[in-house]
């Protein structure tokens, strides 16, 4: 797997070099006819993604994507293909807001479609060659195919470049003594795009393809499809390597510097090389920059409240409140209220009282920010902390490792023993008791989710007196609930009814509600 490698350059140092020019090319503008459509029914359409993306929790970075593997489940599933399939899709997105009306040019739905038809024939030419499972093929086929549509779509190539900048940097750091060269950068170069860009699984698998592969062609087509099995083998390996959190943990807690730094060369295209020179003003620059994203955090940390509180709502509390209505029906005679409004109101109550204790970083925060980007500027090999050394196998089990595996359990008993006494007090039947902790196993993870996107700008570790105790108590809640977040979300009865049932009808009624208003529109300039 070859992964990328930097570019020689004898300014500042050779790879600040090679990103600083990347923000300093401007793109073509584009004259060519744009794809509008009409502004009621992308209101209604925008509306409408709002809700079902409440129904799926997921990072905003990936929303585009999931859109797109959605719309092209439906459209193919359904007996669509290429030619029929590609300007429909990129219709819909920009119904929906996910791309700007009137910005589009319509000459793009013919790279979509030439996406579409090269996935497609990979997979049968796949499917022909190697015994793989259908829904396995399926899915990386709509993971890929969604993914380099994306990157059609939208591509951001100043984003690319600072996570080959970051990668190429970061790499140097980390050291696996008992595994190749090979395997450890392929590691980093993984957290560094779940860190960085924020990829999900479809992302990571695409980017390794096109590491593995290189981007997929008609010319190479047929090559790629005969080599697909030991690739795959290879991505799958890398996606599952046991020390990989270790890595992209290592790795997060340097990505604050490589944000901020992008957002002063966006905000200064074409003139960054003018303003690092000048130390005072760069430091003043770097400094608002921290700021900017530290006010930014508190209306992340509510946008992700609400979805998650409508994750909740939409996807578990339905179908679980059912289970206990009837329950206590059948046992009871009749529903015990008190238990159902507790469930019903403790999963907002944890997301209000998690947002009143997130806290920004502070200005010493912002200073460390600024050394390690005159660190990644001026000097070739930066150190950014302590360098990472690991193993892939673990040390021999120490005796003191044992103790802890016991503390750990005692951890978990000594949590969900707890909850359990505490619902009994409050005479909660045993289904009660179930649905109680299933939700708050969730909650707390995604809670946690949201404490961490608080700290994404914060550079070293931040430790206070009470977390050891905290995470006694809560981690084992934390790690089930991410259990089932994660289980559960691949079993969603009612996303499929909204994407096969309710979806396709509405997006008909679109459609044609939208040729109805062109078609008055068409009337009405007849008489002017």
């Amino acid at each position: 797997m070859d992964l990328p490698e930097s570019s020689d350059s004898h300014a500042l140092s050779p790879l600040a070099d090679v990103v600083i020019t990347s923000f300093e090319k401007q793109d073509i503008q584009n004259h060519e006819k744009k794809i509008k459509v009409n502004p009621v029914v992308s209101k209604v359409a925008t509306w409408y993604e709002k809700l079902r993306n409440a129904m799926e929790y997921r990072e905003e970075e990936v929303v585009l994507r999931a859109a797109i593997e959605r719309i092209l489940k439906r459209r193919l599933l359904l007996g669509g293909n290429a030619q029929n399939s590609a300007e429909p899709l990129v219709r819909e997105l920009v119904w929906a807001r996910y791309l700007p009306d009137n910005a589009v040019p319509e000459s793009i739905t013919r790279k979509v479609e030439e996406s579409i038809d090269l996935f497609l024939n990979l997979r049968l030419s796949i499917l022909k060659q190697h015994k793989l499972p259908d829904n396995v093929i399926n899915e990386w086929i709509y993971h890929l195919m969604s993914s380099d549509i994306e990157h059609v779509l939208n591509p951001n190539k100043e984003k690319e470049a600072m996570n080959n900048f970051m990668y190429q940097i970061l790499k140097e750091h980390v050291m696996i003594t008992d595994d190749t060269e090979e395997t450890k950068n392929a590691q980093v170069y993984i957290a560094v795009r779940r860190s960085f860009s924020r990829d999900d699984i479809a992302f990571l698998r695409y980017h390794l393809f096109k590491l593995y592969f290189g981007r997929l062609t008609q010319e190479n087509a047929e090559e790629v499809a005969t080599e697909f099995l030991d690739g795959y083998k290879e991505i799958v390996r890398q996606l599952k390597y046991v020390r990989k959190e270790k890595i992209y943990t290592y790795v997060k807690k340097r990505t604050a510097a490589f944000f901020i730094l992008e957002d002063i060369m966006r905000e200064h295209q074409g003139k960054s090389r003018e303003l690092i020179k000048n130390n005072e003003a760069f430091a003043s620059v770097v400094y608002d920059a921290c700021q900017t994203r530290y006010d930014s955090i508190r209306s992340k940390v509510r946008r992700a409240i609400v979805r998650s509180v409508l994750f909740i709502l939409f996807t578990k509390v339905i179908f679980a409140f059912a289970i206990e209505g009837t329950y206590e029906r059948i046992v009871y005679g009749q529903i015990l209220w008190p238990s159902i409004i507790l469930n019903t109101s403790f999963p907002p109550l944890i997301m209000v009282v998690v947002s009143l204790f997130i806290k920004t970083p502070d200005k010493g925060n912002s200073e460390r920010v600024l050394g390690y980007i005159k660190q990644i500027l001026f000097e070739e090999h930066p150190q950014l902390g302590n360098p990472l050394e690991i193993q892939q196998k673990p040390e021999k089990q120490k005796p003191i490792a044992s103790i802890f595996t016991i503390l750990w359990l005692f951890a978990f008993l000594t949590s969900f023993g707890s909850i359990i006494y505490v619902l009994r007090l409050l005479h909660f039947n045993p289904v009660s008791q179930g649905i109680f902790i299933f939700f708050l196993t969730i909650v707390s993870f995604l809670s946690y989710r949201i404490s961490l996107m608080a700290n994404l700008y914060r550079v070293g570790d931040r430790t206070g007196l009470v977390t050891p105790f905290v995470d006694f108590l809560f981690m084992p809640v934390i790690r089930v609930g991410r259990q089932l977040t994660h289980g559960i979300s691949q079993i969603n009865i009612l996303l499929f009814i909204f994407d096969f049932i309710i979806e396709t009808p509405f997006k008909v009624i679109f459609a044609f509600f939208e040729q109805w208003f062109l078609f008055l529109h068409s009337k009405r300039e007849d008489l002017e």
